[in-house]
């Protein structure tokens, strides 16, 4: 097997917390194109050039460590943050995948490159960086991509000044590895010591507004009332009721976010408008939830006589991670950890949902205490982290040599 060191691995990983440090416990702020961000990709270069691999930034700011040959395994995740994080989302993946190529590359064993890709948390967009990598972005138009702040993707980069060079071809790895943290309760509660992810989910996601009559709060009786609040009201009840037949138990559906107009206290809202958004491994429940949200809505609008609009539905498909990959990791798995690992799929979107398109991708979960992620008190214990990176070592080793 490769010949990682435990305490190298978690060195680093404290390492790169301190960039953009903030809160309490381990918490990190270091979003895509920040100060933090950008100084922590210099140290990851540092580290790479340091390791005998060759560091380069391709235009959207990724960090590669390539190995000397024409052909490596590709292993890493990304380290920007969200705008409050923990220490460990994706920066996890990026510190494994550098050990393993940096072990690989002193101990004379297979081929192996990391990465760290730019812009995962979705400043820009939705695993921004991989995606325009392997092309699923056109890249004509990233600079014009904005921020929710109106900030535009061209004016962030270009604080990356002279360090990007040209786009590297995803031809030259044989395929990628990610080990990330799970970021939900699973395999804390169960104490188990690591996932073999099966499918990353697909997403549908939308905005939804009804319209009522905006009227005086304190005149306007119950019974005469157009409340748009009201029929967004229904229609979760609703919703709930009916998706109830054709979920599984790890189908999600959320509204996130809500603005009611005008929102004032003593005015009756003549406008509700709210995300909606849904998850599942399988397409066709996709499309069935999908069907049932407009279904709902409709009959809502219809029955309170409100006005309905659902704007365009943004989509990722479900996808399936690779078979040999995930033998592989399920292998490394059993060996390192007998009877302590599962199969799963992820609920989040992962940079590997993107490269699977280009090539044979597989993802391994840790566990998350109490399943946090996205807050400042995400943690995983050091002997996890451990045991994660050594069953991706031995997979990784085991697919560099062409097993």
């Amino acid at each position: 097997m490769i010949p990682i060191d435990p305490d190298r691995f978690l060195q680093d990983l404290d390492r790169l917390r301190a960039f953009g440090a903030a809160g309490v416990g381990r918490g990190v702020v270091r979003p895509a194109y920040s100060a933090a961000d950008i100084a922590a990709r210099d140290w990851l270069v540092e580290q790479i050039r340091d390791s005998g691999l060759t560091p380069h930034v391709d235009p959207m700011g990724s960090v590669f460590g390539l190995a000397d040959a024409p052909v490596s395994l590709l292993i890493g995740s990304h380290s920007d943050s969200q705008p409050e994080g923990g220490w460990l989302d994706g920066a996890l993946g990026v510190i494994a995948g550098l050990e393993i190529a940096r072990a690989a590359r002193t101990s004379g064993g297979p081929p192996v490159s990391v990465v760290s890709f730019q812009d995962e948390e979705g400043r820009f967009g939705v695993t921004t960086g991989s995606a325009a990598w392997v092309g699923d972005l056109d890249r004509s138009t990233l600079d014009g991509l904005t921020d929710p702040a109106g900030v535009t993707l061209g004016d962030a980069r270009a604080a990356l000044g002279e360090r990007c060079g040209a786009w590297l071809d995803p031809a030259r790895f044989s395929g990628f590895l990610e080990m990330h943290i799970e970021q939900g309760p699973v395999l804390d509660r169960a104490r188990e010591a690591a996932g073999v992810v099966t499918a990353i989910v697909g997403i549908r996601d939308c905005v939804i507004t009804f319209s009522g009559a905006q009227n005086h709060a304190g005149t306007t009786p119950m019974a005469e009332r157009r409340d748009a609040f009201q029929a967004l009201s229904a229609f979760n009840t609703a919703l709930n009721a009916r998706l109830s037949n054709i979920v599984t138990p790890a189908t999600v559906w959320t509204i996130g976010h809500v603005a009611v107009h005008p929102g004032a206290h003593s005015i009756v809202p003549g406008r509700a408008q709210f995300s909606m958004q849904w998850r599942d491994a399988e397409l066709s429940r996709l499309d069935a939830m999908e069907a049932v949200i407009r279904d709902v809505a409709d009959g809502v609008a219809r029955s309170g006589g409100f006005g309905l609009e659902i704007g365009p539905v943004f989509s990722v498909a479900p996808v399936a991670m690779d078979a040999g990959l995930r033998r592989a990791l399920c292998d490394a798995a059993e060996t390192e950890q007998p009877g302590r690992w599962r199969d799963m799929p992820s609920g989040a979107l992962h940079d590997a949902s993107n490269l699977s398109g280009a090539m044979p991708s597989a993802m391994l979960f840790v566990p998350s205490i109490d399943g946090i992620s996205h807050d400042f008190a995400e943690h995983t214990e050091p002997e996890d982290l451990v045991a994660g990176l050594r069953i991706l070592a031995r997979a990784a080793d085991q697919i560099a040599r062409g097993g």
